[in-house]
């Protein structure tokens, strides 16, 4: 195995915005298949090569870090972030898998509110990703503000479908299947502000 020992191997940095980038996409994806659920079987095989894609780089992440004796962050806020980025897709992707899968017709308004707040999160992070090289101009408070506040957002709206969900209303295996999908869109949101967290972390310690 090769060594590296180039001080501060600054590609890492490009690799996280690699990430952020295909999970953005995969949100992106994600609210189209809301909007266009005739294209839900295309769109989750789409869905699943963004998984893919994002698997590769963690792979890559995770192979730099062994091969470099140096690197421009702390190893452990590194294996941190990449684990953070690539469970919200792991989840968004899971989301259109299980869509597949419970045969479901069409999603509720309450799942489309959902899948905009997660790609809103996304679009923050993606934001905030290009300042991990640069922490001295880390400008950030109001991408966390924002982050924090659309968890809040979803928070709500979970609530809210909830509400619905069990009013008594509904047959036995559709509140079964969406109370799972609900919950997978939930922790989507909560996991985009882990991700914000860890960067907030990073920048504030390397200052």
């Amino acid at each position: 195995m090769r060594i590296s020992l180039t001080p501060r191997d600054g590609s890492f940095f490009q690799l996280f915005e690699k990430s952020a980038g295909i999970l953005s996409q995969a949100t992106q994806l994600l609210v189209e298949t809301m909007e266009n659920f005739d294209r839900l079987e295309a769109n989750a095989l789409r869905m699943e090569r963004l998984e893919h894609e994002g698997d590769k780089v963690v792979h890559e992440i995770s192979a730099r870090l062994n091969q470099c004796f140096l690197t421009p962050l702390d190893r452990e806020d590194i294996h941190r972030l990449a684990s953070r980025l690539d469970d919200v897709l792991d989840l968004v992707e899971q989301t259109t898998e299980r869509f597949v899968l419970f045969k479901v017709d069409q999603p509720t308004e309450h799942a489309k509110e959902l899948a905009r707040v997660i790609a809103k999160q996304a679009e923050q992070i993606s934001l905030l990703v290009p300042r991990l090289p640069h922490p001295e101009k880390n400008d950030i408070a109001r991408h966390l503000v924002e982050i924090n506040r659309l968890e809040n957002a979803g928070d709500k709206i979970l609530r809210e479908a909830l509400g619905e969900l069990f009013d008594g209303s509904r047959e036995p295996m559709f509140v079964i299947r969406w109370n799972h999908l609900y919950e997978i869109l939930e922790r989507a949101t909560d996991v985009c502000e882990d991700v914000a967290n860890v960067i907030e972390s990073i920048l504030v310690k390397n200052r």
